[in-house]
């Protein structure tokens, strides 16, 4: 690696692990806040690194736990029709494969939400429990009448779930287990609650499809790390625990679901050596692979950067549709702020009236975006980019254009 810019012990193995990319000072992702509170917005440095040892890509330093997961916390699952459709795909994948030989499975789902994914157990009566930290998102999974515990999950709520309601047949998570840095308290605790026969379901956002398309908005406080087959591979066998099988998914812009299960408990797939082999032609455990990445990295913020000013001479209106947390890795590092976007089109509720966290560009509802109509929209939510198109169908006929800068910046 040519340039290391900082260098913090591996979460996973507790090597140095050099820094290959740092996008400065930066705020809480989905931090959306009232103006009122612009001076006491909270800042963290953002570097990212690659442990040499166990090839771990991770957070160099780490933000406060309970600062991103609160009563307050701005995400809901539900209002993407196409997530709940995907959910209910994994949920009836798990129940097919994994429970239909099970007398009263068990299913625990960590980082629940708001019930998007159990709300399916529910309704076919497999017994379930969600363990999700945000009070006011988990509030409206138990509205639902789906069984949810407001907590963080480790080995100490392990051992109470196992008390109270024995072992766990299937336990799952989605885009959450990469928000854990204390990754050996959650493996501890999943294997002493798995049954013998028991698997863990996950899936986050995949380092390979980072590194190909260059969707460097992946990459914000609460994505402690950013997992391959390698790096998961090592992490399960410190808990002997074994990774059986691997499927990538379309969904945030690229994800893969891992399957884990007791060691030698289940056959391993041939997907697990067919997906290796596919790391090794990416080259993820090479640290040159991560220097390069950080250059494709600084060129699309340059193209950006140099389309919006080109607009903004040019007299366009500009704004940008979804309040995402990937936003905040682009508009901080890139510096877009008020002057290049007028405003950010969101349908969610809780985020409407605020500001972007650093940048502090307005939140409006989606009607404002309807009325307005502007020139070009720079489109943060680019992971559900086909679904938000067909949406739009009126607004691009009328000539409205959308700009993407995932896996380049271009405009459709």
């Amino acid at each position: 690696m040519d340039r290391v810019l900082s260098m913090s012990r591996c979460l996973v193995c507790g090597v140095d692990t050099p820094s290959f990319l740092s996008f400065g000072r930066m705020p809480i992702a989905n931090g959306f806040l009232e103006a009122k509170d612009f001076e006491r917005e909270h800042f963290f440095n953002l570097d990212v690194g690659f442990c040499p040892a166990c090839k771990m890509v991770q957070l160099t330093e780490l933000v406060e736990r309970e600062r991103m997961f609160h009563e307050s916390y701005a995400f809901f699952s539900s209002t993407s029709q196409r997530m709940q459709t995907h959910f209910k795909a994994f949920a009836e994948s798990v129940r097919t494969r994994y429970l239909a030989d099970v007398s009263d499975p068990f299913v625990v789902e960590i980082g629940s939400n708001d019930g998007i994914m159990l709300q399916n157990f529910k309704g076919w009566g497999v017994r379930h429990l969600g363990v999700e930290p945000s009070a006011n998102v988990a509030a409206v999974a138990q509205g639902k009448g789906i069984r949810t515990v407001s907590s963080f999950f480790d080995d100490e709520l392990a051992q109470k779930i196992l008390a109270d309601d024995g072992q766990v047949s299937a336990f799952m998570g989605a885009n959450v287990m990469c928000h854990i840095p204390y990754m050996h308290a959650v493996m501890s605790g999943i294997k002493r609650l798995l049954a013998p026969r028991g698997v863990l379901v996950f899936e986050d956002p995949y380092l390979g499809d980072i590194v190909e398309k260059t969707s460097y908005d992946q990459i914000y406080d609460e994505h402690a790390f950013y997992f391959s087959v390698g790096s998961v591979e090592d992490l399960v066998a410190r808990h002997e625990l074994e990774l059986i099988d691997v499927e990538a998914q379309p969904v945030h812009g690229g994800s893969m679901r891992y399957t884990i299960a007791h060691r030698g408990a289940r056959p391993v797939s041939p997907a697990v050596e067919k997906q290796r082999e596919r790391e090794r032609e990416l080259g993820l455990e090479r640290a040159e692979t991560y220097a390069r990445f950080r250059q494709n990295v600084e060129r699309s913020r340059t193209d950006l950067v140099a389309l919006l000013t080109e607009l903004k001479r040019a007299g366009k209106r500009v704004a940008a549709y979804g309040a995402t947390s990937k936003s905040t890795t682009v508009t901080t590092y890139c510096s877009i702020g008020p002057d290049l976007i007028s405003y950010i089109s969101d349908t969610t509720p809780i985020k409407q009236g605020k500001f972007s966290p650093g940048a502090h560009i307005p939140v409006v509802p989606h009607a404002h975006f309807a009325a307005d109509r502007p020139d070009y929209t720079l489109l943060f939510a680019w992971n559900h980019a086909q679904e938000i198109l067909d949406k739009e169908r009126a607004y691009r006929e009328a000539g409205g254009r959308f700009i993407l800068y995932v896996p380049n910046v271009h405009v459709v």
